[in-house]
Parts: structure tokens; sequence; C-alpha cells
């Protein structure tokens, strides 16, 4: 007869049972623990050369120029291949002869770059750029995020700012004549920014609006691409020039966080920006045009649930080129136009943070287009440094150069390479 539920083999069952869920439980803790921490990667120590192969450019060579630039944010070079690093709420630092065989990063910071009466979130300096006349001019330009006090609660720090653009002669290892373009009327979201300038001597300029509904709001400076004249006047012929209720610096309107910028040459204007939790994008800026946020988002909120007030698309409203699901945090942007990467002209580089919210996961993106920005095809490289990426640019030498920020905040210079 077999033995029932109470006798000695069913119990011998339970018990076994009862036994191996204990024993489940308690390998399972230490992965309770160790998911309690946030979700991130290790990274390794970072070599000073080595050579790694892509899709479309095989072998290439990835050297450190400098380390110890703590909160890199952008990279801006000088005719002569020195370059500008500016280390964001930071200092500006000068590395001398980065394009040539012996860099070197100056000890001391670029003097006369003021610092910010508050070191939390992102005020003070934020990106760098340089006059395309600078062997002319001498200018290098900057935004800068002005402190506004907290007046609602004096006893917190500063939650606010006020979107700057400044500019100052740069003259051997000091700026001066420093004077404010451009600041705005109003205090917003103290995010990060880029401003570039084109061959036409138009100074353009990304602002961020992540919270709220300042992004939709033609009054408002933040969440917009920005167009003025290098002194800082508006152009007659902005899009909302002369309109009763709206910014005349406003060239278009609907972003939420943009970290990228990019000119080219024909007058194209790229820019990418960080979605909430997914959906960021790469936008083709078009005059006066709306890129929807938030009104239009292809993210999530920050705990997983959906957007209610969001909808993917909305018809009058421009859709991104490119978006990313998970996101990529993107940073810093170029698109290569030198001749030392045959395989890479025209594709555009974009920095990227972190993947899927996956600390120090970051890399170097590049995206393939179509004759007319049509997406062919994407890769993403420096995943194994498992660092931030916060800047690409290039170089005079037709080099790529990129910023890391992360555990070993470092410039890497990028170049052909035989593979071993």
């Amino acid at each position: 007869m077999a033995p029932g539920p109470g006798a000695e083999g069913g119990g011998g069952v339970i018990r076994r049972r009862v036994a191996a869920a204990a024993l489940a439980l308690l390998a399972v803790t230490p992965a309770l623990a160790q998911e309690a921490r946030p979700p991130g990667v290790t990274p390794a120590p970072l070599a000073d050369s080595y050579t790694f192969d892509t899709a479309e450019q095989h072998g290439v060579a990835a050297t450190v120029v400098a380390r110890g630039l703590p909160r890199s944010f952008a990279l801006a070079f000088l005719p002569d291949g020195d370059l500008l690093v500016a280390e964001r709420g930071g200092n500006l630092r000068l590395v001398r002869g980065a394009t040539g065989p012996s860099p070197e990063l100056l000890a001391q910071p670029v003097a006369g770059m003021p610092l910010p009466s508050a070191t939390n979130r992102s005020f003070g300096l934020n990106d760098v750029s340089v006059d395309p006349d600078f062997a002319g001019t001498g200018l290098v330009y900057w935004t800068w995020n002005t402190v506004e006090p907290n007046t609602a609660q004096p006893d917190q720090p500063p939650q606010t700012g006020r979107f700057t653009i400044m500019r100052a002669r740069l003259s051997g290892t000091a700026l001066t004549q420093i004077e404010t373009v451009f600041t705005a009327e109003q205090p917003g979201y103290p995010g990060g920014a880029r401003v570039d300038l084109d061959a036409s001597g138009h100074l353009w300029a990304t602002t961020g609006s992540p919270f709220g509904a300042e992004a939709q709001d033609p009054a408002s400076p933040y969440g917009k691409v920005l167009r003025l004249n290098a002194d800082g006047s508006i152009p007659a012929d902005n899009p909302f020039a002369g309109q009763p209720g709206a910014h005349p610096a406003v060239w278009s309107l609907g972003h939420r966080d943009q970290h990228a910028l990019a000119l080219l040459p024909d007058g194209t204007i790229l820019t990418a920006e960080h979605g909430p939790n997914g959906g960021d994008e790469l936008n083709r800026i078009e005059r006066g045009a709306n890129y929807g946020w938030p009104v239009v988002s292809l993210g999530r909120n920050y705990d997983g649930s959906g957007i209610d007030t969001a909808r993917r698309h909305v018809d009058g409203m421009a859709d991104p080129l490119v978006a990313w699901l998970p996101s990529i945090a993107p940073s810093g942007m170029v698109v290569y136009s030198g001749e030392a990467f045959p395989a890479w002209l025209g594709n555009v580089f974009i920095g990227s943070g972190r993947r899927g919210s996956i600390a120090n996961t970051g890399g170097l993106e590049r995206v393939v287009f179509n004759a007319d920005w049509g997406e062919l095809r994407r890769e993403t490289l420096l995943t194994g440094l498992n660092q931030r990426v916060r800047d690409v640019a290039q170089g005079p030498d037709g080099l790529l150069y990129v910023l890391l920020d992360g555990p070993d905040t470092a410039v890497l210079r990028l170049s052909p390479a035989p593979l071993p």
C-alpha cells in the first residue's frame, strides 16, 4: 500500500521539498542583495593604446591623448592642433599638440574662466566652441548656466539657472575680454547645452526642458534650438522673430534634453536629445519645426510606466531621424568628413553615456545614412571600455577624438591601424 500524505513517505517528500525551497531561497538571497545596488558594470583599466576591428573600417587604434579631466563634457580643436576640453561646471583645460606625437595636458587650467557659486547640478561651464575664423578673431564661445537663488527654500541648494552664452578671446593660456552674448530672460532647467557657429556667422545653441511644458511654449528659450548672430543679436529672418508671444531666438521647439549638436557645411543641422526612459532621438532640424516633446515621446516614465499624456506620433510634429529603444544617453556628435577613414565618410558619430539605464555601458554610436537621410545601419564602438562617452570631435588631422567621462576621464585618438 502506498504511503498517504501523513505517512513517512509523504511527509518525507514534503520535508525534502521544504528543504529544497529553503536552499533555493539561500541561493537567491545573495543575488537579491546584489540587485539592491544600482545596476552597473565595473570598467576595466584603460590601456594607453589598443587596436580593435569595426564593421567597415577594419583596424582602428585607440590611443590615450590625455588623462585626468574630471566631469569632462566637451572638446573643441584650435587650428594648430591644440585641444580645448570643458570640464562641466568647472575649468577649461588645454591639451598642447593634441594631434601630434607628444600631447601634453597643461597642469594649470585656462585662466579667466568663471566658476559658478554652486557646484550641484550643471551650473557653470558646459560646452565650448571655437570661432571658424579663430585665426582672425581669437574667439571661443561657451554655454554657461548661471545660478538662480532658491528663494522658495533658501536653506536648500539652487535648482534652476539661466541659460547663458559667453565668449572671450583666447590668448596663449588665458581668456580676455570676456562678455555675455545671450542670457535667458527667465530661469529654467540647468541642463547640458551645446553651442556652435556656422560659416555664415550664426550662433546655434541647444537648450533643454525635460520636465513640464516649456518645450512647447514659443515664448520660452528652453527646450529649443536657438539661432543668433555671433554678437548675440537676433537675426531678422528667424521663424518667430516679430511674432507676439514668441521668443525671437527660437529656431525649433519641442525638444527634451539636447546634449549633441552638429552643423554641416550644406546647412544641415543635427541634434540629439535624451528621451525620458527610452526614446532618445537624433533629429534633423528644420526651420520653425516642432519636435513633439512632451506631447510626443517614444519613451516611458523612469518607473517604467507609460507617459499618459504622450503619443508616439502627432500630425504636424516632426518625427526623429533615429530613435533608440532602449536609451543610449546621447552626448556629443560629429559627422565625419576626413580622409583618414574613407569607409566612414558622412557617418554620424554620437557619444553614448549608457545603454538601457545600466551604468558604465556607454560607447560611440555610428549611424550610416543614405543621401536622403534614410537610416541604413548602426554600429556601437568602444563598448568594451565600459565608460561614458561625452563628446567626439574630428581633429585638423582628420582623425577622431573621443572624450571619456568615467573612472578614467581621458581623451582618446582613433586612427587607422592594421589588425594584429
